[in-house]
């Protein structure tokens, strides 16, 4: 993919705007995924602090990254605080994605952390996110409060039945599915898959109803069909991890066929 994608910092508009939009999780620590990312012609990554050791330093080279590729980053926060929701949006961060987000309360604090106005978010005039001063503290603050996107991941069965009321929160631009979190609670059950595609359905829905997009992490053709009849757009697939692992366990089938 060669053409010119639109900039990173209009993704907020592109996923309300439903437009097609691919992504993938970033666990190694390193810039040089990011920026291979952005030459393919990915919109978006995902710089995943839960499941990888990706600290504040390393987290920050990564969004440098990202925005000298044109890729948008979102931050997957391992620690869900005000803080550290502070630290990823003042590096600039096009957005924040919370796990196991299973009450109203929790996704009204996701949101507020992300906010100026009408929210708690810490001002800093000199950061990457404010252009390092390039723009007043006004006009900075109104920016960031309309391009920093809210996404609520949707991985507990006790937050489903909330999805509606947690995706209706002020704030909230988006629900994510976790599948993997959710598969995992019914063990070995053996209609695990039926299940858990069921509960997709239902927060597609949610979702659906309350006017915030749905986000999903297909993991293969079928599943990217089912992912588009729930109204999905914003996807990611696979991982760098992921990616790594079935680029060279091809060529060592390759290699010795």
């Amino acid at each position: 993919m060669t053409e010119q994608r639109p900039h990173f910092s209009s993704f907020r508009d592109r996923l309300l705007a439903r437009d097609r939009m691919l992504g993938t999780f970033l666990k190694f620590p390193t810039t040089q995924v990011v920026e291979i990312l952005g030459v393919i012609g990915y919109d978006f990554v995902v710089i995943d602090q839960e499941h990888a050791p990706l600290d504040r330093t390393t987290t920050d080279m990564m969004i440098f990254a990202a925005r000298a590729s044109n890729v948008a980053p979102i931050v997957r926060v391992g620690d869900f605080s005000d803080a550290n929701i502070l630290s990823a949006l003042d590096c600039g961060a096009s957005g924040i994605m919370v796990p196991h987000v299973t009450t109203v309360e929790k996704a009204q604090a996701i949101a507020k952390a992300c906010r100026y106005a009408g929210g708690n978010r810490g001002f800093a005039g000199l950061t990457r996110a404010s252009g390092w001063g390039k723009v007043g503290s006004v006009q900075h603050m109104a920016v960031q409060d309309r391009q920093v996107t809210c996404i609520a991941m949707i991985e507990d069965a006790e937050a489903v039945g909330r999805a509606g009321d947690i995706a209706r929160v002020d704030g909230i631009d988006a629900l994510f599915v976790g599948r993997g979190d959710l598969t995992a609670a019914f063990g070995d059950d053996p209609d695990a898959a039926g299940k858990v595609a069921e509960i997709t359905t239902t927060v597609a829905a949610a979702a659906r109803d309350a006017g915030v997009h749905l986000m999903l992490l297909p993991n293969g053709k079928a599943d990217l069909a089912f992912a588009r009849e729930l109204g999905a757009t914003a996807m990611l697939v696979s991982s760098d991890h992921g990616f790594i692992r079935s680029a060279a366990g091809a060529a060592l089938k390759d290699y010795f066929d």
